[in-house]
């Protein structure tokens, strides 16, 4: 156990004991305990494998490169459809760590298994993301746009896409694409 991450137990109300049981199984998979992003993350060999986090509804472990994962007891979440590496496990009860804790180890040692082989998930490309036709119409007609809109970097890029994408009705969109052009305009990112 790391003491620098015993706040985070420690401050836990709703999901303290699951949030305790769920430190001790991943412990006894000899994975090294860190705080990062302000929660605990286990690590093997300097590679983040596994943290532990919780929400209002459900508390969970959220394997880094989960969709790597065989998964055949069907455990695993996917977030929300745009996440494409990490997967959750999550939990509302002891009972139901308890259940799964076996599966949960294997999952774990399987976890430290990919990182070992060095595997990677395959990460959609910017081209894979659709440009929105609001954003298209600015890019059509502003050159300057265009060229600084591809010398952004491949992740500022789909950022960009993904936000303006986000937006259900055109107005939106349009709104979204007409505030960050300034900000694409000086190469910079959506959260510069």
């Amino acid at each position: 156990m790391n003491p620098k991450v015993d706040f985070f137990f420690d401050k836990a109300t709703k999901w303290h004991d699951e949030q305790r049981l769920l430190r001790t199984i991943v412990l006894d998979c000899q994975l090294k305990e860190e705080l990062k992003w302000g929660v605990p993350c286990y690590t093997y060999q300097d590679k983040n494998i596994i943290l532990i986090h919780s929400f209002k509804e459900y508390c969970a472990v959220l394997f880094m490169k989960g969709a790597l994962l065989k998964d055949p007891k069907g455990i695993l979440i996917q977030q929300t459809e745009n996440v494409q590496s990490a997967r959750q496990v999550r939990f509302t009860s002891v009972t139901d760590i308890e259940a799964v804790e076996e599966t949960l180890k294997q999952y774990i040692f399987e976890a430290v298994e990919i990182e070992e082989s060095g595997a990677k998930v395959a990460l959609k490309k910017t081209k894979d993301y659709a440009i929105p036709e609001e954003f298209q119409e600015q890019l059509d007609n502003n050159a300057a746009l265009k060229e600084a809109f591809a010398a952004l970097t491949p992740g500022r890029q789909r950022a960009y896409l993904f936000y303006f994408g986000q937006a259900k009705q055109s107005k939106t969109r349009a709104s979204r694409v007409e505030k960050c052009i300034p900000q694409i305009m000086e190469g910079k990112g959506l959260d510069d």
